[in-house]
């Protein structure tokens, strides 16, 4: 029988914490031992990292171990953001589980995309849940993910990059002894399992969507024919008087459907803005567009995260066949109380819709997760994976 537990510690001593947020863990999930074990850990243990993956080794009586740094934890309903927090997820019987590392990830995405898949591959069963952690300063995400997709097409990919506090400008993959800042690592959890993913988007759009008539390199030049900078100032509104202000609050939509004729929920990303030239009503993006493209525009803020949020649950409650045993929460950085002015908001709802769930996770810089069909990587978004044993 498939059993998961979580655990989570603020004690100041993290082997300490370690223990208890383990021990916390077999509890809830009723074992003595487990078949494998997620740590994230707050960044403020930074130095302590090694041993307290130790600890965790050691409570759980498993040595495969792996997660990674973290600026705030999620666990039992609640998000500790900027804590000295520990939280474990545990889970044994009926499962395998296969910790990943891969070191010296930087300028190697794609090399090192194929050895997390070729590190997996030996594990893999009827069904595979692969979570990975990498270091978000040192990845390019997406020539990972692409050849990754391509490598390991047997398994739903989730998870996101390490963060920390913003003091010591590093962030840490985690696996067994191994603690590297230029690393992914992860677990693959494999057997005969039911696993349902889902990602909210923490904006929502606004105005209707456009057609690029013309782009050059990263820059958007037209949309409908008209200058794509005046496009985007009579969507928003005053918020167009001030450029560096839209940078921060308006994202661009893209769908990923060619000849789409709208931007649907679950199938289209959201990109960054990064500069506009205003003598020629240029915007410039962080992704290659394409004359044809169908793109639109997004606000981030908290009733279109909430709504798309909700909206995401809803959905993966219709598709919930045998109760799942246990869930992975990875949420942006970015949303939280930050977006919020508030604490444990998305917990809260993830509780509501799924309240015996033992769920774990932690704010990351960035997140991974399938939509429409692949394996993408996502910004401002809150990923959930959810896992049930499946029915013979």
């Amino acid at each position: 029988m498939l059993r998961a537990g979580v655990g989570v510690s603020t004690a100041a001593d993290p082997i300490a914490a370690a223990h208890e947020a383990a021990e916390q863990a077999l509890a809830q999930a009723g074992l003595r031992a487990a078949d494998g074990a997620l740590c994230f850990a707050g960044s403020r243990h930074t130095a302590a990292f090694r041993p307290l993956m130790r600890a965790v080794a050691e409570s759980t009586q498993t040595p495969q171990v792996a997660g990674c740094s973290a600026s705030g934890v999620i666990a039992h309903g609640r998000e500790l953001e900027g804590a000295d927090a520990v939280a474990v997820l545990a889970v044994g019987g009926g499962i395998t589980a296969r910790r990943i590392f891969v070191p010296s990830i930087k300028g190697r995405a794609q090399e090192a995309a194929r050895e997390v898949a070729a590190a997996a591959r030996p594990a893999l069963g009827r069904s595979n849940l692969l979570c990975l952690f990498p270091d978000s300063y040192n990845l390019e995400p997406e020539p990972f993910l692409d050849v990754l997709s391509r490598d390991l097409p047997e398994a739903v990919v989730v998870g996101g990059g390490a963060t920390e506090d913003g003091m010591s400008g590093e962030t840490f993959a985690l696996c067994g002894d191994a603690v590297s800042s230029n690393a992914v690592s992860g677990m693959l959890f494999a057997g005969d399992l039911e696993i349902i993913s889902g990602a909210s988007l923490g904006c929502r759009l606004i105005g209707p969507p456009h057609r690029i008539t013309a782009a050059r390199h990263n820059v958007i030049i037209e949309l409908d024919g008209r200058p794509a900078l005046e496009v985007l100032r009579q969507t928003i509104g005053p918020l167009g008087d001030d450029l560096r202000r839209t940078a921060a609050m308006v994202y661009l939509a893209m769908t990923l459907e060619p000849g789409a004729e709208r931007l649907q929920h679950g199938r289209y990303l959201i990109r960054n803005l990064i500069g506009f030239d205003e003598a020629r009503g240029l915007i410039a993006t962080v992704y290659r567009p394409q004359p044809g493209d169908l793109v639109g525009f997004a606000l981030r803020d908290e009733e279109g995260a909430r709504d798309n949020l909700k909206l995401t649950l809803e959905e993966m409650e219709r598709c919930v066949g045998n109760p799942p045993a246990f869930g992975l929460y990875f949420d942006c950085v970015s949303r939280g109380s930050h977006l919020y002015s508030m604490a444990d908001h998305d917990s809260a709802y993830l509780t509501r819709y799924f309240p015996k769930v033992p769920i774990a996770g932690f704010f990351t810089g960035f997140e991974i997760g399938p939509l429409a069909a692949a394996t993408r990587l996502l910004q401002y978004s809150g990923v959930l994976a959810l896992v049930s044993a499946r029915t013979p």
